[in-house]
């Protein structure tokens, strides 16, 4: 019997059960493709997506294979919408940058490194069925091989996802009204020729883009569809292509030899809950929304870091009451909000008068160094803030990597336990030391007494009063002195 099944073998999947193997957790990833696609849809990570792999010790490898766009005045431009607005200096983070890296690249860093750190992962493998009971979940698969048992499950299989459907759980929203078709393929046309004309065609077309796939003589081509697609899964032709780039660009600038072909839509949709008894939802299972300002991966991500240390909690048998069911509770309005915003971004990408003015005095807005700092703090996610109830300002938000006397915050979260940042020097944490760290030394930087921070690096508590600290250790890492069954693992780290 495994610990927890995660269905669906993406970035949200391998990240979770990366995650959950932190824990000592037994995870197997069950992914219904026999090869990961070489479709590359999502072209960079976010800062909250580089802040959650620095905290796990995954950033070096990802700098490696990708490029820094620095979000500084005069460089990173059209976060939001396209609009051409210069970024705000002294955004709250350490990592002030966008990573360009292919999503394929992305795929395969976080595959391997879930393997690394011990995840069985069987591709070929589709699940078919689920029952569950008071003590686990039976999970079918495939080929008619044997069923598979777990204590939990968690659907990490996409927009279509078998999981979700299974469970019965609704996915209200609106269907797609256009499609865009991307691909990788080869041209004749010169790069000046290219640039030139995508500049003029992008003054009115934002869906509209041809440029460097970072192969060598190879681009990637992204053009509205003619149409909405009956099965979006089925792959557009080249001579799809060719024609919708005469019709937008008046040429089709001679492409030919394509790698990969594909279309997708605007769909916005998420799921009526995030969780059914031992069953859970993450990724595009729970949420699809347009791609406008690339949330789609990073959100995955995200969810997964939300996830996983609250259902090792459960499986190592320290979770306190309701802290499996504040995964949907912080995470449904957080993907709400990306599902507003690309809403509105799509409508603001359009050419009808109406969202045209829209454009127009959102731009003059934008001028204002608080509305753009909001935006662009929205789409990256570091401006996420969980209802944490009444408290401090910093209560609910995570906290950026701050310099402590010896090294750095994010290097001491690396271990997925809790952390107390004590300025004060009389904390203390000794009924939960083996889920949660003390760290004295913690500097300047810091402008409160203590704070203490989940394994997620959201802040939990601020204060310097050791009984409302007892408290929210109780909250957020079960009853004092409890024995848990990662007692072990953490005196060996």
């Amino acid at each position: 019997m495994f610990d927890v099944i995660v269905a669906g073998g993406g970035p949200t999947g391998m990240m979770l059960a990366s995650e959950l193997r932190l824990h000592g957790v037994h995870v197997l990833v069950l992914e219904r493709e026999a090869e990961p696609p070489p479709f590359v849809r999502s072209l960079g990570l976010h800062v909250r997506s580089i802040e959650v792999l620095d905290q796990r010790g995954l950033l070096e490898r990802f700098l490696d294979n990708g490029t820094p766009y620095p979000i500084v005045p005069g460089a990173v431009r059209g976060f939001f919408a396209g609009l051409e607005k210069p970024a705000p200096a002294g955004l709250d983070t350490a990592h002030g940058y966008v990573l360009g890296i292919p999503q394929t690249l992305t795929d395969r860093l976080l595959a391997d490194h879930a393997a690394e750190v011990g995840a069985e992962i069987r591709r070929g493998c589709p699940v078919v069925g689920l029952e569950q009971d008071d003590h686990g979940v039976t999970v079918h698969v495939g080929d008619g091989a044997a069923p598979l048992r777990a204590r939990f499950v968690v659907g990490c299989d996409g927009g279509r996802s078998t999981v979700r459907k299974l469970l019965g759980v609704g996915f209200p929203g609106e269907p797609s009204r256009i499609d865009t078709l991307l691909g990788e393929m080869k041209v004749t046309a010169s790069p000046a020729d290219i640039t030139e004309v995508m500049t003029e065609v992008r003054r009115t077309e934002k869906r509209f883009g041809i440029g460097p796939s970072g192969r060598p003589g190879v681009f990637r081509v992204v053009v509205p569809a003619d149409g909405v697609a009956e099965d979006r899964s089925v792959p557009p032709t080249l001579e799809e292509f060719k024609q919708q780039l005469r019709a937008y660009a008046g040429t089709d600038f001679g492409v030919h030899s394509p790698r990969w072909l594909s279309r997708f839509g605007d769909a916005t949709r998420q799921a009526e809950r995030y969780r059914v008894g031992r069953v859970f939802l993450a990724g595009d299972a729970a949420h699809v929304h347009p791609p406008m300002g690339g949330q789609g991966l990073n959100l995955g991500i995200q969810d997964s870091f939300n996830l996983g240390w609250k259902l090792a909690a459960a499986v190592n048998g320290w979770a306190p009451e309701g802290l499996l069911d504040s995964y949907e509770s912080e995470r449904h309005p957080v993907a709400a909000d990306v599902l507003d915003n690309t809403r509105a971004q799509m409508e603001l990408t359009t050419n009808e008068p109406g969202p045209q003015a829209v454009r127009r005095l959102l731009a003059q807005l934008m001028d204002f160094d608080d509305v753009n700092r909001f935006l662009i703090e929205k789409v990256t996610a570091i401006g996420i803030r969980y209802d944490f109830g009444a408290g401090h300002s910093l209560l609910g938000r995570r906290l950026r990597d701050v310099r402590l006397e010896h090294g750095r915050l994010f290097e001491l979260m690396r271990a997925g336990g809790g952390l107390l940042l004590d300025r004060t020097g009389r904390l203390s944490v000794d009924g939960w030391a083996d889920r949660v760290d003390r760290v004295a030394g913690v500097g300047d930087e810091l402008d409160v007494p203590a704070v203490l921070l989940r394994p997620d690096g959201h802040v939990a508590w601020v204060g310097e009063d050791q009984r409302t600290l007892d408290a929210a250790l109780a909250r957020w890492f079960g009853a004092e002195g409890q024995p848990t069954a990662t007692t072990g693992a953490r005196a060996a780290r």
